[in-house]
Formats: C-alpha cells, structure tokens, sequence
C-alpha cells in the first residue's frame, strides 16, 4: 500500500484560487494548479478529509498515472504499463466512467473508454493469473483526460459529485450548484457576524451553504463515497476519525443574520425543507418576498445572489424590470455591497451602477459573470 497519493480536485473554471486555500488550510501541499483543477499531495487519510471538508471541489481523484499517448497503441501499452494491481483487487468492478479530449490527437471518447478497459483487463490478467474477471466485488470507476496529448487516468473516489451535499432532494427552477455557491460566498470578504441577504434564494442554496460555513459543518459529513468501501487502500477507522473530527468542528450557537428571499412561496418551502435537512433551518430568516420590497435597518451587510438569467424566451422580457428593481432596492442600502453571478448581459446596465470587480465563470458549459458592487469597511471595532 502506498503511503502517499497525487489526488486531483476538479472545480469549476475561475475558481481554482478558491479550492487552493481550501486545500491548504486542510494541510495538504499543492503541486499542480491547471485550469478547473488543483492537484495535491496526500494519504489515504487525505481521500476522506477531502471528501468529507472540500465545499468547492467537484470530486475528489486518485491519480493512477499520467504519459503521453497520440496513438490508440500507446494509450494502450502505456497504461497496461501502470500499477494497477496496487488499485484494483481481484473481484473489483471496474470501467472507464467518463473520458475527455481537450486538445488531442485521440479524442473519440468512447474509443479512448474501451483502450483503457482493456489495457487494464490484460495488465491484472498477468498479475492476478486469471483469463477471467468475475468483477462482483467494490467498485472502482476510472476517469481519463487528454489535455494536449498529455493522458491523466484516475480513480474516482468519491462516486456522486460532491455537490451533492443530501439536503437538496427538491430543487427550485434553474439551480445554482451548492459547489459554486460556496465558491462564490468564498471568495467574498462576508463573514459569520456580518448580515447576508438573497434575495432570489430559490431553493436556498447560497444561504444554506452560508450558514454551513457559519456553523463549521463539514458538507460531506451525511453522505456516502465509493471509496467508502475500498479497503485496500484505506481503512475504515479514517473515515470515522474524519467525520468524528467533522462533528467536532461543529458550532450552531453562533449569532447569524442570514436571509433568503424568493418571490414564489412554494419555492420557500423547498428552501425551508433543504435547510432544515441541512441542519442548519435556525441559522437562516426565509420569507416570500418581492425584490421591490429588498430593506434592512443595518449597515454593512452583504448581498450574494443569483438573479434570474432568462433561459427560456419568454422569460427574457421580464429581465429589465427585475434588475432595475434590484438596483433600485441596492442603491437605498448605501454601506452594503452586492454580488450577483447571472449569464444576462445587460444585468448591470439595468442594474444602474458599474460593478467594481467582474470575474469570468463557467457554470458548466453556462459562461457567466460574477459582478463585485463593493461597498465601504465598517469602521473597526474598539
């Protein structure tokens, strides 16, 4: 068994610096940062913190090799080459889950699928003295990436994708994923003492994740991974010392002034039900409320939303009204500052101010805007 990993944490582009500090402050060294990726050097013991603490990682990967191939012939010696043996027992289940081409020379992903499949297939034939693969035991899903001819294969060790968290059976209409949620409060300056408002919460998943960092809860504590059951190369007390860290860390009786608002009441139930899943229905003020009717009696409070973004047609129409309105309501709260991710292009103009800062992001094939309305620091305290 090896004692360290290179271990590979996809994010969403544009928010790579993020996922970075996230990873640092677990303690792990960084060696590599690529676009939409960070990779990092751990133990099996790094496989479940990861999984369990990472809030902006999409999955967390085992990196099993990475060679250059711009024939099927060299993908294929090259990875029956990899020590496969160390990774896959006898009875493992094991099949190229996903594979992309970015880039290269080989890029018929499926073609790439079965190469890898078969490659593997021949190099445990060898090891394991057997014609034939019963693979009826844990399952092990492999995942390729071709980036300029450069192949990467590793195992995926966390199965679903880490956003899902398990507090969102129900999703309002077009849903922002909890991953780039926490990426986005993350790379604002709001904090736990300080007041966050949004105001089209939707399904509640920027004020959930808020209050989960509020409140220190880990976001992979209440839920499985498909390296749960790969003993061979982690045990099963590193889970349990990983989740028992995780209950640790927890605090609910912190001070929070965290609201979500939504015009449509049905979808404030869906908010009020995933918070509560999440455990953290205490720390968040949900309301049925327009953005016209957008006030708070405090200084210094943040904004952090996603507006609508017009997908359909006919909901294109009703943008200007709604951003002016937001607008409207923001220019009133004159200590706050505001950040809002939408695809819109004329969200500002309607919006009626010249955002401070805007950050380019890919919510999936989705290119979008994160615009930065910064307003004063609040004076220090005595």
């Amino acid at each position: 068994m090896k004692n360290t990993y290179e271990l590979i944490a996809p994010c969403h582009f544009g928010l790579e610096s993020v996922l970075k500090r996230e990873i640092y402050d677990l303690g792990y060294d960084i060696s590599k940062v690529e676009d939409g990726k960070v990779t990092f050097i751990g133990d099996a013991d790094a496989i479940a913190r990861a999984n369990i603490f990472l809030r902006t990682a999409e999955r967390v990967l085992l990196k099993v090799g990475e060679f250059k191939a711009t024939t099927f012939t060299e993908l294929f010696d090259n990875t029956k080459e990899l020590e496969w043996e160390e990774f896959i027992p006898k009875n493992g289940k094991f099949w190229v889950t996903k594979a992309n081409s970015i880039n290269s020379k080989l890029f018929s992903s499926s073609d790439i699928q079965s190469i890898v499949k078969k490659a593997i297939v021949e190099r445990l034939k060898g090891k394991y003295a057997v014609n034939w693969f019963e693979e009826d035991g844990n399952s092990y899903p492999i995942r390729v990436s071709l980036m300029k001819d450069v192949v990467t294969i590793s195992l995926d060790t966390s199965g679903d994708s880490l956003h899902k968290r398990g507090y969102r059976p129900a999703a309002g209409k077009a849903p922002i994923s909890e991953t780039l949620a926490a990426a986005l409060i993350m790379l604002t300056p709001w904090k736990s003492d300080r007041i966050l408002i949004d105001p089209f919460c939707g399904s509640g998943t920027f004020p959930i994740e808020a209050a989960m960092i509020a409140a220190n809860i880990a976001p992979g504590m209440n839920r499985r991974f498909t390296s749960l059951r790969w003993t061979n190369i982690i045990n099963n007390e590193l889970w349990d010392n990983a989740v028992e860290e995780a209950e640790d860390l927890i605090n609910l009786s912190i001070d929070t002034d965290i609201q979500g608002f939504d015009i449509d009441e049905n979808v404030i139930k869906i908010a009020r039900s995933n918070a509560a899943n999440a455990g953290v229905d205490d720390l968040i003020h949900f309301q049925a409320r327009s953005v016209s009717e957008l006030s708070h009696h405090k200084k210094y409070g943040f904004i952090i939303t996603n507006p609508p973004y017009g997908e359909r047609l006919e909901d294109k129409e009703t943008l200007p009204a709604i951003y002016s309105a937001f607008g409207k309501q923001f220019a009133k709260l004159d200590s706050w500052s505001a950040y809002m991710i939408t695809s819109y292009e004329d969200a500002v103009k309607y919006f009626g101010r010249k955002a401070d800062k805007n950050r380019k992001i890919y919510n999936g094939m989705l290119k979008t805007y994160f615009y930065s309305f910064m307003g004063p620091k609040p004076p220090k305290r005595g």
